[in-house]
C-alpha cells in the first residue's frame, strides 16, 4: 500500500511543484521580456522624438530666416513673395509677416486670405501671442484646423529691432503654418513601420501642463511608452507601444508548453533552466571562444592577457606557447577529422591539468597559448615539463594512435615589456624545442639570438629529422664546443629520448661524446686538417652512449660560418658496424 501510494503521491507533488515553478518562470520571463522591450521602446521614442523635434526645428528655421531678412533691412522686406517661395516645400501651408502682430502678407496668398487678422487682439490667438511677443520666445499653436483642409501648427516667431541707442523694440511677427503630419511624416512613418502604434501630443501653451492631441495612429494607448521633449518652450509628448503588446504571447505559450512536457517527462524545470543559462553564456563566449576546442580563440586570449597585464603591470606572468608534433603528418595520414579530434584531445588535458586562473587560447592551426598569472618560470617549469610528457592520444577508425606535444614559455616582467613581446619570447622558446628533436619543453632565455623562422622553419628540421644518417651541429670552437642540433637518427644512436637528455648526459659537449681516452687526439686531429685549409675529413672514434656504452663511428664533418652562431661543424656519423655489414671487410682497415 505505501509502495502504491508513493508511485501516486510523488508523481503527484514533483508534478504540483515543476508547475509552480514553471508558473513562476513564466511570469519572471514575461516581465523580463516586457521590460526588454520597454527599454527598446524607450530607446525608438527617444530616437523618433529627437527626429520629430529636428523636423519641427526646420520648420522655425523658416521663421529664423525671414526673421534675420527683417532686421538686416532695418524692419523691411523687399520682395517678399520671392523669398517666401524659395523657402516654401510640401511641409509648409503658408509662410506670413505680421508687423505690429497683424498679419500683412501671406505666401500663397490665394485660399489665406482669411488669415490677415490681428494676432495681438483676436480671441483665439492674443493671449499665446501677448506671450511669445513680451517673453521674446517662438510659439507653436495647434493643431489648428485648416481652410484648406486637414490641420497644422503656426510658429510665430517675434521679431526685436534695434536703435541706435541699443533699444529694442517689438517690430513683429514672422509666422510659418507647418502642415500635420506631413512636417514629420517620415518620423512617424518609420515608427509605423517599425511596428508601433504611437501618438504626439503637445500643450496648448507653454504655461499650460495638458497636452492635447496631435497625431498618431491612435489618440489613446494602454500603458504606453512616455518620452516628453521641448521645442522652443514648448512641451511635447511622444507616447508609442507596440502593435504587438509588451508580451509575445506566442512565446510565453511554447514555453508553457515545454515546461509542461519537461514536467510530466520528470526531468526537471531546474535542469531546463541550467541548460539555457549554459547557452546563454555560451552565447556571450561565442565571440571570443575557438568553436572546435571551447577554450579562447585568439582574439579572445589576446583580450584576456592585455586585460591582465594592464590591471597588473608590476605582478609576475608566464605565456606558454605548445603545439602537435608533425601534426601535417596526423591530417595527412589518418584525415582531418582525426586532427580535429587530437587538438580537443590537447585541449580536453589543458582544461584539466591547469587551474581555472589559468587562461587557455587557440592561435590556429594546432598552436595553443597557456597565460599563467601571479607565477615565475622557475616555479612553473616542473609543472609544464610533466605536462608536456604526458600520453596524449587520438582515435582514427577504432583504431588508437598517440601524439606528442612541444611547449615553450616565457616570463613577463623579466623577458618582454608587453604581451606581444612576451608571445614572441614563448614563439623563439617553442622553435628551439623543434629544433632539438619535439617532444619538450623550454624556457625562452634572456639574449638568445632571434632565429628567423623564415629562413630556417620546421620544413628544414623535418628534412634533417628525416635523414638517412645521424647528423649533428655543434659550435666550431676548442674551448666551448656546445652542441646546437641532432637529429633523430643521432638520438637514437646514442639511446637519448630527446635533446634534453642528450644535452643533460653530454653536457651540451661535443667532445663528451668521444670516448675519454680518445678525446685529444681526434680534437687534434680535426683541427690540425681545418687549420691545414682542408675540410674536416674522415675520423673515427668510439662514441659514448646515454647508457655508458660506446660504439664505433666514422665522423665526416664540414666547418661552415652560420649566420646565428658564428662557426659550426656540420657532421655526419655513420655506425661502422652497420657499415661494415653492407661493404665488408674494405672498412676493417679503417677502423685499425
Amino acid at each position: 500500500m505505501k509502495k502504491l501510494k508513493k508511485r501516486f503521491i510523488v508523481p503527484a507533488l514533483v508534478f504540483i511543484l515543476g508547475m509552480c515553478v514553471l508558473i513562476g518562470l513564466i511570469y519572471i520571463v514575461g516581465k523580463s521580456q516586457e521590460q526588454q522591450n520597454r527599454t527598446n521602446a524607450k530607446l525608438n521614442a527617444m530616437t523618433y522624438a529627437e527626429r520629430i523635434k529636428g523636423e519641427l526645428m526646420e520648420g522655425i528655421g523658416v521663421t529664423d530666416t525671414l526673421k534675420q531678412v527683417v532686421i538686416s533691412n532695418d524692419g523691411n522686406i523687399n520682395r517678399f513673395y520671392d523669398v517666401a517661395a524659395n523657402m516654401m516645400d510640401d511641409s509648409i501651408q503658408s509662410i506670413q509677416i505680421a508687423p505690429n502682430g497683424v498679419v500683412t502678407e501671406i505666401y500663397p496668398e490665394e485660399m489665406n486670405e482669411s488669415g490677415k487678422i490681428d494676432l495681438i487682439n483676436d480671441s483665439d490667438r492674443g493671449e499665446i501671442s501677448r506671450y511669445a511677443r513680451d517673453n521674446d520666445t517662438v510659439i507653436m499653436q495647434g493643431p489648428l484646423e485648416l481652410k484648406q483642409g486637414g490641420y497644422g501648427i503656426a510658429v510665430r516667431n517675434p521679431v526685436y529691432l534695434e536703435d541706435e541707442n541699443g533699444q529694442k523694440s517689438f517690430w513683429g511677427f514672422t509666422i510659418v503654418i507647418l502642415k500635420v503630419p506631413e512636417i514629420f511624416s517620415d518620423s512617424v512613418e518609420a515608427l509605423s513601420n517599425f511596428g508601433y502604434k504611437y501618438s504626439l501630443q503637445k500643450c496648448a501653451s507653454p504655461r499650460d501642463d495638458t497636452y492635447e492631441w496631435v497625431y498618431g495612429s491612435k489618440k489613446e494607448l494602454n500603458n504606453p511608452v512616455i518620452y516628453d521633449f521641448d521645442v522652443y518652450g514648448d512641451k511635447w509628448r511622444l507616447e508609442i507601444f507596440p502593435k504587438s503588446g509588451f508580451y509575445n504571447n506566442r512565446y510565453l505559450l511554447y514555453l508553457f508548453i515545454g515546461g509542461v512536457i519537461i514536467v510530466l517527462l520528470l526531468t526537471g524545470l531546474t535542469a531546463a533552466l541550467i541548460f539555457i543559462n549554459e547557452n546563454r553564456k555560451n552565447f556571450k563566449r561565442l565571440a571570443v571562444t575557438d568553436a572546435l576546442t571551447g577554450i579562447y580563440n585568439r582574439h579572445g586570449f589576446d583580450e584576456q592577457v592585455e586585460q591582465y597585464m594592464r590591471q597588473n603591470p608590476q605582478k609576475h606572468c608566464v605565456v606558454a606557447m605548445l603545439d602537435i608534433d608533425d601534426f601535417k603528418l596526423v591530417n595527412d595520414m589518418y584525415g582531418h577529422a582525426a586532427g580535429d579530434g587530437a587538438l580537443k584531445k590537447l585541449a580536453e588535458s589543458m582544461k584539466q591539468y591547469f587551474s581555472k586562473d589559468v587562461i587557455l587560447g587557440r592561435n590556429g592551426g594546432d598552436e595553443f597559448n597557456i597565460f599563467m598569472p601571479d607565477c615565475t618560470v622557475v616555479e612553473v617549469k616542473p609543472f609544464l615539463k610533466k605536462f608536456t610528457e604526458e600520453t596524449r592520444k587520438f582515435y582514427c577508425k577504432g583504431e588508437e594512435h598517440t601524439f606528442t606535444i612541444s611547449l615553450g614559455f616565457a616570463e613577463y616582467p623579466v623577458l618582454a615589456d608587453d604581451r606581444s613581446q612576451l608571445m614572441r619570447c614563448a614563439d623563439m622558446a617553442l622553435y628551439e624545442v623543434k629544433m632539438r628533436g619535439k617532444n619538450g619543453c623550454m624556457a625562452y632565455r634572456e639574449g638568445e639570438r632571434i632565429k628567423s623562422r623564415a629562413k630556417l622553419g620546421f620544413a628544414v628540421k623535418d628534412i634533417i629529422d628525416n635523414m638517412p644518417g645521424a647528423f649533428i651541429v655543434y659550435r666550431a670552437d676548442k674551448e666551448n664546443d656546445e652542441i646546437l642540433l641532432a637529429n633523430s637518427e643521432l638520438l637514437r644512436l646514442t639511446g637519448c629520448k630527446n635533446m634534453d637528455e642528450l644535452l643533460a648526459y653530454t653536457g651540451k659537449s661535443f667532445r663528451n661524446l668521444i670516448r675519454r681516452d680518445e678525446q685529444e687526439s681526434c680534437q687534434k686531429s680535426i683541427w690540425s686538417q681545418i687549420d691545414g685549409g682542408h675540410s674536416n675529413d674522415y675520423i673515427f672514434f668510439h662514441m659514448k652512449k646515454s647508457d655508458g656504452t660506446y660504439i664505433s663511428v666514422l665522423d665526416h664533418g664540414r666547418i661552415v660560418d652560420s649566420v646565428h652562431n658564428g662557426r659550426v661543424f656540420y657532421v655526419m656519423i655513420m655506425d661502422l658496424k652497420s657499415l661494415q655489414r653492407h661493404f665488408g671487410d674494405c672498412l676493417e682497415l679503417v677502423e685499425k
